[in-house]
């Protein structure tokens, strides 16, 4: 496995890592935990070193089905987690929090459920417009200086965000979403990021499953689904959408590959400090996305695929309304 350096602090990880959220939720019932733990271990054995997860994955389960994955291989892999939510009431994890002394918080929290004695990379989860994001990046430093923490990174963050918490504290990584259907970070964030020497982990990679060409307008998708909440994913949209994972698809015939390693290739082939956290809870997937490190996008292969998909406009949000307005961007 190829390995990338995430910002000027040196974090070094395998090219392609692994999101872990949709072992617990997102995408219809938790997986087997079993299942899931053999997974985590298989994707170590490939060569990942990169693990994502968060507190408000689960909640909290999906902390403690990666520290256990992994109690096997401290000190050889490295594990994203994220603060910067907070269960209201009602049990629903819909409100934000990241002062700072929730911050420390959840950062004791996530050490004992990942069974680790320090984070490699601290992500705050979303801009919480209510905390100054210098006194986030203020709370995160003091962690580092304690060795709690290693590393400090930003979700869905925007440029100008990403420059004050920068300034207190140097940004290892930026994670947000960017594949070929939501180039959004291309006008100003990737830009910013090339300049501060920040590396970017970009999530849903392959379009929440949609890049894979595995999801067209038949596909049933259940309550507990997040994508029967998102525009993108209507019926109609998933019809007018098809023309990307047509173009996916030309590219990889042509290349002996797939259209999910296509998405990734292309990924790799933006920058050398990308590195894509596709996740999935079935071994030959795993093994098909790691393939795509082997797949050589030519400059004449990256001119098609951009030439077509200038041609392509994608339909639907990536997020309802609501879920948009607490992005950071």
């Amino acid at each position: 496995m190829q390995t990338r350096t995430l910002g000027a602090s040196g974090l070094e990880v395998s090219a392609l890592g692994l999101g872990c959220m949709g072992m617990s939720m997102g995408y219809g019932p938790a997986s087997d935990k079993a299942e899931m733990i053999a997974l985590i271990r298989s994707a170590v054995e490939k060569g990942v070193t990169f693990f994502d997860t968060a507190e408000a994955y689960g909640p909290f389960v999906n902390e403690e089905l990666v520290g256990e994955a992994l109690a096997p291989y401290k000190g050889q892999v490295a594990i994203a987690t994220k603060f910067g939510w907070k269960a209201s009431a009602n049990g629903k994890w819909t409100e934000l929090d990241s002062r700072p002394e929730h911050i420390k918080q959840v950062a004791e929290a996530s050490l004992k459920r990942l069974n680790v004695d320090v984070l490699d990379l601290f992500y705050q989860h979303r801009v919480d417009t209510s905390v100054p994001i210098e006194e986030v990046a203020g709370a995160v430093k003091e962690l580092i200086k304690e060795g709690k923490v290693k590393h400090f990174g930003l979700s869905e963050a925007g440029a100008a965000t990403i420059r004050r918490a920068h300034a207190v504290q140097p940004v290892t990584a930026l994670q947000s979403e960017y594949s070929l259907w939501t180039r959004t970070p291309e006008n100003e964030i990737i830009p910013t990021l090339e300049e501060l020497s920040i590396g970017f982990v970009p999530f849903s990679p392959l379009g929440k499953g949609f890049l894979t060409g595995k999801i067209d307008e038949t596909t049933q998708f259940g309550s507990n689904d997040i994508r029967s909440t998102i525009p993108r994913f209507t019926e109609e949209n998933r019809t007018a959408n098809q023309a990307l994972v047509e173009l996916l698809g030309k590219i990889a015939h042509q290349k002996e590959a797939t259209p999910a390693q296509i998405a990734l290739a292309w990924l790799l082939a933006q920058k050398p400090w990308i590195v894509p956290i596709p996740g999935t809870t079935k071994v030959h997937r795993l093994e098909e996305n790691l393939e795509a490190v082997q797949v050589d996008l030519t400059a004449d292969d990256l001119n098609q695929i951009e030439t077509a998909a200038s041609h392509i406009n994608i339909q639907g949000a990536r997020y309802s309304e609501h879920a948009e307005k607490m992005t950071g961007l």
